[in-house]
């Protein structure tokens, strides 16, 4: 573990450092020859999808296809560590609750079903048998079947969420919160309403014609770093790489390509964005809509001078709609209350709408940065009203790009992992397998949280994940998850979610990407389906980690035939196999025609996307531009105002927005180092502007507390015992990493049509700690 330290990292990102944080996680894991032959296989046509993001692989079959962050997550999946239920049951689990994410990940992998003994407050091993025949009781005894949430995470293969979708539907609910409802939920709410389909519209291919990217709101170093690769090879051909995000981002700066011998052996780097927009937190509405506003401009410009015009007319009248009620709204904008909400100037805006309005192809990519807002959906939409401008959407070297998180996340979607099914989903099933499925919705994420708490739900089954760190309002989010009377979690490890109990809970162990699936039939393909609608097999190639663990469409399989023993659909005649699988997925999605021969093709297939083709499946038949008013009533504007009123520095309210450290994925956190922002050896720190953290009358590294300052919020929300550090981040924008700091957003604080949670602007006030910290160097 490294000396916690605060010292600024001056080289590039990748590079020899990336190379070095391989090669120690590997020796952490004590699998230094393990752990580089399964690197070989990750990522390739005979080997396993890596199970960090969704960022998609270059023809799937390149020499290496992995980056640090992936091999990070391949290296705490191999470990020689095991997590067995003698190690944990060592403990009891309310000691355990006290220990760090990372500590607790850190006993390796499960290899035994567990059910925790309240008597003993430990979790002991139980048979499979008997952990199944209690799932089964629990949900067979409810009064109604949408007392009982079923969570899935992103890791999920498109064979398990079938599968899994498939038993939860038969047994009678759509009570399916899933990680999207967290992070990209506004992406598909956003791009359905704009251009008729909730997913992508550009492949890799597109990124190598356009001469203009934009990226908002998203951090590739650390969280899908193989982008970088392409950003690279972009940068270096000439092609104009705007970046909008408040911090400071060294992946966005330059990036050493560790495959590059030349770079590595030079000491050199490419620098990657040709522009940075340090916008304020939650101003990307007000950027966009001045980008567009001088856009508009430059167009009438042209117009009066003969000039070819700046927007696409041709596109406009023909594919869109609302471009009209668009150009009154965004001319009518006031200039000063564009710069005041984004923090950018008139003028920098003004360049950016140049490089755009000049660029042939333009591909715009986003992240959280953009979604975990009160108005994310309208985030999103802007971005589409600009690229529909242009007519960039459809045509080659131009598109839409959501970035997505977990490897599969967005095949779980497409696989019916829905708390809203179409219609068209339930006909189908009820066509093929026989029994009438639910018409009416599920819970999302907050509405599962709600409903434990209210009472009206009490069984909780998780597909994997980590629930209980990955959601807002730490306290209302546990306390709903303890009044269930039961919890059961299937995991490769364990983690914060598995300390928050039931009355009984159980924790069951599967296996992972990088293992041998051994089914009747023999060694098992799953599928996945990256950001770009690719969809490919993965096989893992390791021994499973214990001769006890089950693949989670074993373990599906498994459960239905515990729990619907009257049920048509041969649960276990499907999983002898995945092409049944696969052949049934085929029966009830039309695009998945021909899914077993085309997936077993080297590189797999794109399921179609109609805006790719310019087909357009909204009401109207058309893209839609959509108006949205820049926001100047969100819970900081609210804080903030009702501060005012006290004219106390002390009372000045911040807009946090919350971010991964780089030894982390999602919730997982691998070590406890942030090399890219120059913390190591700690998490509890407060990124800030110096003259922020000087007008408060704070030393740099001095501690403080983050306190909560939603208005309306009857509930104290303390994050306490946190360092300052002065960094390179918009005034009155701070920044701390999450899980530490879930605490501080209120459960009512969601975004407008997706309710995912507003993990990106929060409102705090920060106090001198009340208590004092270790010192660092």
């Amino acid at each position: 573990m490294s000396e916690a330290k605060i010292q600024f990292y001056k080289g590039p990102a990748g590079g020899w450092g990336a190379l070095r944080s391989v090669a120690r996680q590997l020796l952490q894991h004590r699998i230094a020859a393990k752990g580089t032959r399964t690197l070989l296989s990750a990522n390739q046509p005979d080997g396993f999808d890596c199970p960090g993001c969704a960022w998609p692989d270059r023809q799937h079959a390149s020499s290496f296809e992995f980056c640090e962050n992936g091999v990070k997550a391949v290296a705490a999946e191999a470990t020689a560590d095991r997590a067995t239920p003698e190690l944990i049951g060592a403990h009891t689990v309310t000691a355990l609750r006290s220990w760090s994410d990372h500590d607790l990940e850190a006993m390796g992998r499960l290899t035994e079903p567990m059910v925790y003994d309240a008597s003993t407050d430990r979790y002991r091993r139980i048979d499979w048998d008997d952990a199944f025949a209690l799932i089964a009781q629990h949900l067979q005894r409810l009064a109604s079947p949408d007392e009982a949430i079923f969570y899935t995470s992103g890791r999920t293969s498109n064979e398990a969420a079938f599968l899994y979708q498939l038993f939860v539907r038969e047994y009678g609910t759509n009570n399916f919160p899933d990680c999207s409802n967290m992070c990209h939920e506004p992406s598909g709410m956003g791009l359905k309403g704009s251009v008729g389909v909730g997913k992508g519209t550009v492949t890799l291919d597109d990124f190598e014609l356009a001469d203009c990217i934009l990226i908002f709101g998203q951090n590739p170093g650390t969280n899908h770093p193989r982008m970088l690769g392409e950003l690279r090879a972009a940068a270096r051909r000439g092609a104009r790489i705007l970046s909008f995000n408040p911090l400071r981002e060294r992946g966005l700066e330059r990036f050493a390509d560790p495959q590059s011998p030349v770079e590595m052996l030079s000491g050199g780097a490419t620098a990657i964005s040709s522009d940075y927009f340090q916008l304020k937190v939650g101003g990307d509405i007000a950027l966009i809509k001045g980008i567009i506003k001088h856009l508009l401009a430059l167009d009438e410009e042209a117009r009066l001078r003969g000039l070819p015009a700046v927007i696409d007319p041709a596109f406009i009248a023909e594919h869109t709609q609302g471009f009209e009620a668009l150009k009154a709204d965004v001319e009518a904008e006031d200039w000063s209350l564009i710069e005041r909400e984004s923090g950018i100037s008139r003028d920098r805006l003004l360049h950016a709408a140049q490089v755009i309005a000049q660029a042939k192809g333009v591909i715009a990519c986003w992240g959280m940065g953009i979604t975990q807002h009160r108005h994310g959906v309208g985030g999103v939409q802007m971005i589409a009203n600009l690229l529909l401008l242009r007519g960039m959407v459809g045509r080659p070297g131009a598109g839409l790009c959501p970035v997505r998180g977990h490897s599969n996340v967005q095949g779980d979607r497409t696989m019916g992992i829905y708390e809203k099914p179409p219609v068209a989903l339930l006909d189908r099933l009820a066509s093929v397998y026989g029994f009438e499925p639910p018409r009416h919705e599920g819970f999302d994420t907050i509405g599962a949280i709600e409903a434990m708490r209210d009472g009206r739900a009490s069984v909780f089954f998780a597909m994997g994940g980590n629930f209980a760190a990955a959601t807002p309002d730490t306290p209302t989010t546990w306390a709903a998850l303890q009044r269930c009377a039961l919890t059961v979690h299937v995991a490769t490890k364990f983690n914060r979610s598995h300390t928050v109990v039931g009355r009984e809970a159980l924790v069951l162990p599967c296996l992972g990407r990088t293992e041998i699936d051994q089914q009747a039939a023999g060694p098992q393909h799953v599928s996945v389906e990256d950001s770009m609608s690719m969809v490919h097999l993965s096989a893992g190639i390791n021994p499973p980690a214990s001769p006890h663990l089950l693949s989670e469409p074993m373990i599906v399989a498994r459960l239905a035939t515990a729990t619907l023993p009257h049920s048509r659909v041969p649960w276990m005649w499907l999983v002898e196999d995945y092409d049944r699988i696969r052949d049934h997925i085929e029966s009830v999605f039309d695009d998945f025609k021909d899914f077993n021969r085309k997936v077993h093709q080297p590189g797999g297939f794109r399921l179609r996307n109609t805006a790719s083709e310019r087909v357009w499946t909204t009401p109207s038949g058309k893209a839609q531009f959509v108006v949205h008013a820049i926001p100047v009533d969100t819970r900081v504007h609210q804080a903030r105002a009702s501060a005012a009123e006290t004219d106390q520095v002390g009372a000045a309210v911040f807009t946090l927005t919350t971010v991964r450290a780089h030894d982390q994925y999602n919730t997982t956190v691998y070590g406890l180092d942030d090399r890219y922002r120059g913390v190591f050896g700690q998490r509890r720190v407060v990124f800030i502007h110096a003259e922020d953290r000087a007008m408060l009358g704070l030393a740099e590294g001095a501690a403080v507390d983050l306190i909560g300052a939603a208005s309306g919020d009857d509930q104290v929300r303390e994050a306490p015992g946190f360092r300052l550090v002065d960094y390179d981040i918009p005034r009155g924008c701070v920044a701390a990493y999450y899980p530490e700091t879930n605490v501080l957003l209120p459960l009512a604080s969601h975004a407008v049509g997706a309710r995912t949670p507003t993990s990106k602007s929060i409102p705090v006030r920060l106090r001198p700690a009340q208590y004092a910290l270790p010192e660092v160097a």
